[in-house]
């Protein structure tokens, strides 16, 4: 599964907390961590067929256009994934699009039912699947 965008991540957090643990053991206290503001990303999820999926009976998979809120894409990406799964789905390629500013800076025009959707996205901090075409041979 291909994640495009979105930076490494995993071994910072783990020594932020592991330095936060041991200030905390030592009597200490960590000093609290600024939280990172969510932000909507544009995702286009290849799935394939996986029994249960709900997809027409003909269909080979689909092509899922999705705002998914995140910190970063990376965690759009995985949240997306993790709930596409457990719709028994199967996700075989994510591409991201990028945030509503990085798109409108790029030129997209989305119209406001698209706004709205990752408006909604946001205030809820959840996957939207706005769109789902099913593809056939």
């Amino acid at each position: 599964m291909a994640e495009s965008g979105g930076k490494g991540f995993g071994m910072t957090n783990a020594m932020e907390d592991d330095a936060a643990d041991d200030a905390a053991a030592a009597g200490g206290e960590a000093a609290p961590r600024p939280k990172r503001p969510q932000q909507v990303y544009t995702l286009v999820v290849e799935v394939g067929r996986k029994a249960g999926d709900g997809l027409p009976e003909k269909a080979t998979g689909a092509g899922l256009l999705i705002y998914a809120s995140g910190v970063d894409e990376a965690e759009a990406v995985r949240e997306t994934v993790a709930i596409l799964k457990e719709a028994d789905l199967a996700p075989l390629e994510v591409t991201g699009h990028g945030t509503l500013d990085e798109r409108l800076k790029a030129g997209d025009e989305i119209d406001p039912e698209e706004q709205a959707l990752m408006q909604r996205a946001l205030a809820e901090n959840s996957v939207i699947v706005a769109e789902m075409t099913p593809f056939f041979d």
